[in-house]
């Protein structure tokens, strides 16, 4: 017997509380406390998270955990379009819940980094402690760490390296080699394929080399439920305007949402249409 759609959503809903609250977590740890050095080490977390969330949902939901695939599953006929909005508003609300955890447990932290930074929360250069949750372009990091004092003539500099259109390229970019490793990774008929036991082993490390490029650029989202959900809360939590829509307006819709979910449909198009054909039909 199939699970419900209630059971597979709720399963999603903590796939994704899974991902956000260790990876997010990851990212909070490496902004507030320095313990994380370089994205490799973050990226890592990102890694296993979604590894876990794979294994412990997966047998379930089959832990999209990303409404950029469950987008692209559906497009390209792997997933029934009716469960779409059940699932893509568990994925929200479980990044919102996770992120609202990371919340309770870290803000002292936040709040004594805007403290050395000498930023407001809600203000402009908070987004130095907001990129915990949602995600700016260029990546604001390097001015959350250390104990110098922000400077905002240097953020409004850095911020010229990486243009909406440079960003919304990145993510689409990324989530297409997500989506793309996604597809070829659990086809039965791709023989190059690990066991599917072994599925979410490299999936997990495909992110994370996604990450290890792009995350300087736009923090390397590739899942506009990892970024909205979080970002949402971030509102809510005392980041206002700075949360949503942010700094860039309505940048953090097309390079956020928009961009991995074309992304992510392209990637299975290209999968489907142009690889897929070539595999043996028997192996």
């Amino acid at each position: 017997m199939s699970p419900s759609l209630l059971a597979r959503s709720a399963a999603e809903a903590l796939g994704t509380y899974f991902l956000v609250f260790f990876g997010l977590g990851a990212v909070h740890v490496a902004v507030l406390t320095g313990d994380l050095a370089g994205l490799g080490q973050v990226a890592m977390v990102w890694a296993v998270a979604i590894m876990v969330a794979i294994y412990v949902f997966g047998g379930i939901s089959g832990a999209h955990i990303n409404p950029a695939i469950t987008l692209a599953l559906a497009s390209w006929g792997r997933f029934a379009w009716r469960d779409v909005p059940a699932y893509v508003g568990a994925q929200i609300a479980g990044a919102f819940l996770a992120a609202a955890t990371l919340f309770a447990l870290f803000n002292p932290m936040l709040t004594e980094r805007e403290r050395i930074k000498q930023v407001e929360r809600g203000k402009p250069g908070s987004e130095i402690t907001a990129m915990c949750y949602g995600e700016y372009f260029p990546n604001p990091g390097k001015f959350a760490g250390g104990n110098a004092i922000y400077d905002p003539a240097a953020h409004q500099q850095h911020n010229q390296l990486v243009d909406e259109a440079a960003a919304r390229w990145a993510e689409f970019i990324g989530t297409l080699i997500l989506a793309l490793a996604v597809f070829a990774l659990t086809d039965e008929r791709n023989a190059g394929a690990p066991a599917p036991r072994f599925a979410p082993v490299f999936i997990g490390l495909t992110v994370a080399i996604l990450i290890c490029v792009i995350a300087p650029l736009t923090q390397a989202c590739f899942n506009p439920a990892r970024d909205f959900g979080p970002r949402l809360f971030a509102y809510f939590a005392g980041w206002g305007e700075i949360a949503l829509p942010g700094p860039r307006g309505a940048g953090f819709f097309t390079v956020y949402i928009l961009a991995p979910s074309a992304g992510a449909i392209a990637g299975g198009g290209l999968y489907t249409v142009l690889i897929r054909p070539w595999l043996p039909t028997s192996v």
